[in-house]
């Protein structure tokens, strides 16, 4: 079919056999963005275990990066999670037996109990830096620093700021 717009013919069907690139369909590029992010989620808990900290799991990285350096209540990290403050509990419960954080005084309320980051959780947190690091090197080395900054700057102009570092994550993927 051919439609006249602003006077120039448009061929509304796209013949494949003509060699005309067709995009692929739309479901593909959100599981493509989340094969990505799974892909270096793995690579980085792998190399985690093999670090010295064989337990950590996605969830957790979550769940300190919610704790933040000043720490949390488990309400907080409930909130910054998007999960209920009972599945906070048990994850920060699980943090807590395997030496990535603590239970403190609130220095500012004595009724309140903060949740912070154990020696053992920030070294688990700049080995991990260290590995995105890598792993962001390795991209670019197979598929070009220029491309891999231009796939960088491109999400960055279609994720809105405001979501483009949240960490409830959880809340969609299953409870920590």
């Amino acid at each position: 079919m051919v439609d006249h717009v602003a006077g120039e013919n448009v061929n509304q069907v796209v013949d494949i056999g003509k060699g005309v690139p067709v995009d692929s369909p739309g479901y593909e590029l959100p599981l493509l963005l989340f094969g990505g992010f799974r892909t270096l989620i793995d690579r980085l808990h792998a190399r985690l275990a093999a670090e010295g900290h064989p337990d950590l799991r996605p969830a957790h990285g979550f769940a300190l990066q919610a704790i933040g350096p000043r720490g949390a209540t488990a309400s907080d990290i409930g909130r910054h999670l998007g999960v209920s403050k009972q599945a906070a509990g048990k994850t920060v419960d699980r943090l807590l037996a395997l030496g990535y954080a603590e239970r403190a005084d609130d220095p500012a309320d004595a009724r309140r109990k903060l949740v912070r980051i154990t020696p053992r959780g920030h070294d688990a947190l700049a080995r991990s830096a260290a590995i995105f690091d890598e792993l962001r090197a390795e991209w670019a080395a197979t598929l070009g620093a220029d491309r891999v900054r231009d796939i960088e700057a491109a999400l960055r102009n279609v994720v809105p700021a405001e979501t483009a570092f949240r960490l409830d994550a959880t809340s969609w993927l299953g409870a920590p």
